[in-house]
């Protein structure tokens, strides 16, 4: 019997344990209004490289009930002008999670509402979500917000502010835990003693922030650290404005307590599988060892 040195056993499992795959998917191709292929399916930290070709298109992040609308902080490769008879160019996104579909558009002129939409990790058919699914909304909606189905949230008339306690009394929480705010209303965070941070990041990952699990895409608000003396009188403060009635999701990023239970939300949904409970739930199961 042949015995390997448990260091070369482990460099030979790391190029597995590392490994990521790259997909090449091709936009507008021969004058088409196509992503080719329309969807993948791939696992968190793939590589996707868009290759465009001649005319002017874009990849840009949408939400599935929304097709051709971009999502507030999504990904959008810019317009990608290419000549005719020029070479195509790359854009490259990383996969941030595989845990949800991840839906495109083309923000050209009339091209989504053409069916030129992208997916990834959408579910298989006959799914209510399937990438045929997002198409036809994409065309039923001929490239707008949908008439009979989309309502736009309502913003504040007169804007309120919110506040929520950071570690009041010593405790690992935020209070309240979730909030209910509307469009331009602003959340006001106040520290108290110890040191905290308010911290964006998804459902997803709710111990990440959420620049870490989107690989730079997406940026979220930070506090950074916010120390606070036992015996100070005067707390600071840190305020983030809400942009459009989608939950947001935080936590502190101080070593484990995130992994605690310390997270909050902003507009959490009260049923469903996205709760706050499933949020905190997800967190504490975490083995958070390192600041945010």
């Amino acid at each position: 019997m042949v015995y390997f040195p448990a260091v070369l056993v482990s460099l030979i499992a790391l190029p597995v344990a590392f490994a990521t795959r790259q997909f090449n998917v091709t936009v507008g191709a021969n004058n088409q209004l196509l992503y080719d292929p329309p969807f993948i399916h791939a696992n968190e930290g793939d590589i996707v490289n868009f290759i465009f070709n001649p005319k002017n298109h874009t990849v840009t992040q949408s939400a599935f009930e929304t097709p051709c609308v971009p999502l507030y902080g999504g990904y959008d490769s810019g317009f990608v002008p290419v000549d005719a008879g020029a070479p195509p160019k790359t854009r490259w996104f990383r996969v941030p999670h595989a845990s949800a579909p991840i839906w495109f558009h083309c923000q050209q002129t009339g091209h989504c509402g053409q069916g030129m939409v992208f997916a990834i990790n959408p579910p298989a058919e006959p799914s209510p979500k399937s990438f045929s699914a997002f198409r036809n909304l994409a065309i039923a909606t001929n490239g707008t917000r949908p008439s009979a189905s989309y309502s736009a949230p309502a913003a504040s008339p007169t804007p309120m502010d919110h506040k929520i306690i950071v570690g009041a009394d010593g405790k690992l929480e935020y209070t309240p835990a979730n909030i209910k705010a509307k469009i331009y209303d602003t959340v006001t965070f106040e520290f108290r003693p110890k040191n905290h941070t308010v911290t964006q990041s998804s459902f997803e990952s709710p111990c990440k922030s959420l620049a870490e699990s989107t690989y730079g895409y997406q940026i979220g608000f930070k506090s950074g650290f916010m120390p606070v003396a036992a015996d100070a009188t005067k707390f600071p403060t840190f305020t983030v404005k809400v942009m459009d009635d989608k939950p947001i999701w935080g936590y502190c990023g101080q070593v484990n307590h995130c992994a605690l239970g310390m997270v909050f939300a902003i507009n959490a949904p009260e049923t469903g599988p996205n709760t706050l409970g499933a949020f905190l739930d997800a967190a504490k199961k975490t083995a958070k060892t390192t600041a945010n």
